[in-house]
């Protein structure tokens, strides 16, 4: 299993917003494909999945506040 980790946002960026899930739970994802957008204060961007496989678990909904650390998705 492979865990979806919010990386540090840099510049003291200490949350961002969950936008939209590109994939949803039993689906395949490939290394490297937008898996989640994410919105801090200051940018939007797409967070790619670190591996190919199936979303096991997405632990977090659209429009939940997240922290650097926080695990996103699991990918099995």
């Amino acid at each position: 299993m492979t865990k979806v980790v919010l990386p540090d946002l840099g510049e003291g960026i200490e949350k961002a917003t969950l936008s939209y899930w590109y994939f949803k739970v039993g689906e395949k994802v490939n290394e490297k494909d937008d898996l989640v957008e994410l919105a801090t204060d200051k940018a939007t961007f797409n967070l790619p999945s670190p591996a190919t496989g199936t979303v096991t678990e997405i632990f977090f909904q659209e429009g939940d506040t997240v922290k650097p650390g926080d695990t996103l998705a699991a990918i099995e």
